[in-house]
């Protein structure tokens, strides 16, 4: 059986010392055995890293350079996040791919970069609006996640973990049903199977759009839905904490 996973990505939120209360206040609680991920702005990775050395809470950035070091001005190495005991590294945030014009081929560099610091990629695919309406949702799902099946081994395909974020979901307050999510889930997860069925027994894949603690359960009990990626309900620890619980 597959361990759930709760992500809290914190986006460009957060100061030191809303860093310092929203963990104190995480790890004063009891911890859901869900793996919970908390997931900074780098300037409060080092803080955040300090605050969680021995929590057995995960540390993941919100992203990485393609490139491995060199002239790239404003850039972050994996390495460089590796060397702070980051252990995971979102990619191919909807954001991101919006805002930044990242292409699926840069995501996977990304990842490639990820997974040679030894970093586990959680790779972000879903689809706008005007995509689902027009019914093109498995074309651009499966084309987001064909880019990092193809373009990486099987090996490390096995530190790689997915999330789906359907855009249309991220912040707006809507969120997919739990059946609209799981059929999405279910249809990455026969793309895994195709590279091999093993991985796609094991391979974690979690939801992220407008998470909430009154909605986690729903989608949580869900065949193929092994966790979340949470956005602004992982600001608030008591959110954080119920959503987690709800993956229990």
């Amino acid at each position: 059986m597959r361990q759930k996973l709760v992500a809290g990505n914190w986006k460009m939120h957060g100061s030191r010392e809303m860093t310092d209360a929203l963990l104190k206040q995480l790890l004063a609680a009891r911890l859901p055995t869900a793996a919970m991920l908390v997931c900074p702005p780098f300037p409060y990775l080092q803080q955040a890293a300090s605050s969680l050395q021995g929590s057995g809470v995960l540390l993941g950035a919100q992203d990485c350079a393609a490139n491995e070091s060199g002239a790239y001005t404003g850039e972050v190495a994996a390495t460089m996040l590796a060397d702070l005991g980051v252990s995971h590294v979102l990619l191919g945030h909807s954001e991101r791919r919006q805002y930044q014009q990242e292409t699926d081929a840069l995501v996977l560099q990304k990842a490639q970069q990820a997974l040679a610091a030894g970093l586990k990629p959680v790779i972000c695919v879903g689809e706008t609006l005007a995509e689902r309406e027009a019914g093109q949702t498995e074309q651009v799902v499966l084309r987001q996640a064909q880019a990092i099946l193809q373009g990486l081994t099987a090996q490390q395909l096995q530190q790689v973990i997915f999330a789906y974020e359907p855009v249309w979901a991220i912040g707006t307050g809507l969120t997919a049903t739990p059946q609209q999510a799981q059929d999405v889930h279910a249809l990455l997860r026969s793309a895994v199977a195709e590279v091999s069925p093993q991985l796609a027994e094991t391979m974690l894949l979690l939801y992220g759009g407008s998470v909430k603690p009154d909605n986690a359960a729903s989608l949580f009990a869900m065949t193929d839905i092994d966790g979340g990626l949470i956005g602004g309900a992982s600001l608030d620890a008591d959110q954080f904490l119920a959503i987690g619980y709800a993956a229990e």
